[in-house]
């Protein structure tokens, strides 16, 4: 098994995957995507949960907010939503009207989120630039 994270050019990462990751760790979770041994050129990162003893020191973790770049959308919270909802003079606040319209904000930046990702990342375990390729629409 290659466990020389060098040799890493490449890495391939679902969509879907990152935006659950972005969405978790908004959401407080320790979520990254994970590339596991033996390492090769190209490579593919996926959605992981980090758990109190995860120590394998072989394993390459990327948050999600260093694959997106600088002016990426930040997750709408709820209390963002809310204040929108009533900022808008053509909107009356009801529980029910915040939650349909938090949902169509979340579901939003989910669709966008996939347009935001960088070109290239250089995770420190490798030492050097390594191009992104995004996986799905």
């Amino acid at each position: 098994m290659d466990s020389d994270p060098t040799k890493l050019r490449s890495l391939a990462i679902s969509a879907q995957d990152l935006v659950a990751a972005a969405e978790a760790t908004a959401d407080g979770s320790d979520a990254v995507l994970r590339v596991t041994p033996p390492f090769s050129g190209r490579m593919r990162a996926r959605l992981h949960l980090v758990q109190s003893g995860d120590a394998d020191d072989d394993t390459i973790h990327l948050a999600p907010s260093t694959l997106l770049v600088d002016d990426a959308p930040a997750y709408p919270t709820p209390d963002d939503t809310a204040d929108e909802l009533r900022d808008d003079d053509a909107e009356t606040y009801s529980v029910e009207r915040h939650r349909a319209y938090h949902e169509q904000r979340v579901e939003a930046w989910r669709e966008s989120l996939p347009s935001h990702v960088v070109d290239s990342v250089t995770p420190p375990a490798v030492g050097h630039e390594v191009t992104v390729s995004l996986l799905g629409p």
